[in-house]
């Protein structure tokens, strides 16, 4: 088995007196894609912004890379080696293509192979294309292939990846899983928060569901596309 990055265990979290998660636990593998399914409000994006410290963990522990990060800042864990590619983007719009990929650009760990703009920009052709355009300029979908670029320009050992597919066209989609099998086999773990299955199953090796803030299910990917009654009780609209 391969390394193991990401060990999340009896996580609680929520937001003032609401809790929101309770007790989940999940792992993740170098080089491994594990998808984080459920509807809307089932927890998905909240375990991502508690394992990232956006969202201070009540109870539980987070260890990535063998350390403990439960209560971290953000920025100590983003050092530490762990992206995260927010919902909602935040790229910085006045600043151009190339501009947003400098501001996230990191040196890379024991001796692989940097992330750079041109090795990005061959796995996003249409950056390439508008390196000299202002963020603001982009779509929706150009804008959430330049939040993952930037990310990786950190090098991280592994990314938390939060609903990439939502609302964009086929054709981008398309480009998103070709990304992330990209990150899988640069040996970065990928952590992928997402509601649409037919996507989760082209780049995900395992699934968990949860909901209602738990876990209830846990399996491969082949396992999960199988299994009717749990797609129906958990991830049908």
């Amino acid at each position: 088995m391969s390394e193991t990055v990401l060990e999340v265990e009896d996580l609680h979290a929520g937001y003032g007196p609401a809790e929101v998660l309770f007790g989940v636990t999940l792992t993740l593998r170098r080089g491994e894609v594990a998808a984080l399914m459920g509807r809307n409000g089932a927890g998905k994006s909240t375990t991502l912004k508690a394992v990232m410290g956006l969202l201070p963990p009540r109870k539980g522990r987070v260890r990535f890379m063998g350390q403990e990060i439960a209560g971290q800042a953000p920025f100590r864990i983003a050092r530490m080696g762990l992206g995260y590619v927010p919902e909602e983007r935040r790229i910085f719009t006045d600043l151009t293509v190339f501009e947003n990929l400098e501001v996230g650009r990191r040196a890379a760990r024991d001796g692989r192979a940097p992330w750079t703009p041109e090795r990005l920009f061959a796995v996003f052709p249409n950056l390439a294309e508008m390196r000299n355009r202002r963020a603001a300029a982009m779509s929706g979908g150009e804008q959430q292939m330049l939040t993952i670029a930037r990310t990786l320009m950190g090098n991280p050992d592994a990314v938390l990846l939060d609903e990439p597919s939502e609302g964009l066209a086929p054709v981008i989609v398309e480009q998103m899983a070709e990304a992330v099998l990209r990150m899988k086999a640069e040996g970065i773990a990928v952590l992928l928060s997402e509601q649409n299955l037919d996507f989760a199953a082209a780049v995900s090796d395992r699934a968990y569901v949860i909901e209602k803030g738990a876990i209830r299910y846990q399996g491969t990917m082949e396992a999960l596309e199988s299994d009717e009654r749990v797609r129906e009780a958990y991830l049908t609209v």
